[in-house]
């Protein structure tokens, strides 16, 4: 099974989110409709901008610690390296499944 580290982040970009899930368009379903973890309800996050898959569950946990151990301006950076745009990522999860 993979495991997916990924971070999503609210329409203005301003606050994000550092979470794991096997799941991704479960995990974001949940964070559109504010089902998922406390944060992301009370800040909208509901975008997906940045993702990466890992073999297992402990290695995706590890990477997922890392990150939120990393400043802001960093996590930012990783971001814009990979989706400058900062668009949503998880419209096109949908096009590679269907």
């Amino acid at each position: 099974m993979v495991y997916l580290v990924y971070i999503a982040a609210c329409r203005s970009n301003t606050a994000i989110h550092i979470g794991v899930t096997s799941d991704l368009r479960a995990e974001m379903r949940l964070l559109r409709l504010g089902q998922g973890h406390p944060h992301c309800a009370r800040y909208k996050i509901c975008k997906l901008v940045w993702s990466e898959a890992c073999a297992d569950l402990g290695a995706a946990r590890r990477r997922a610690d890392q990150l939120k151990r990393w400043r802001r301006t960093w996590k930012d950076a990783l971001i814009a390296e990979h989706n400058q745009g900062w668009r949503d990522l998880a419209a096109t999860l949908k096009q590679d499944r269907e």
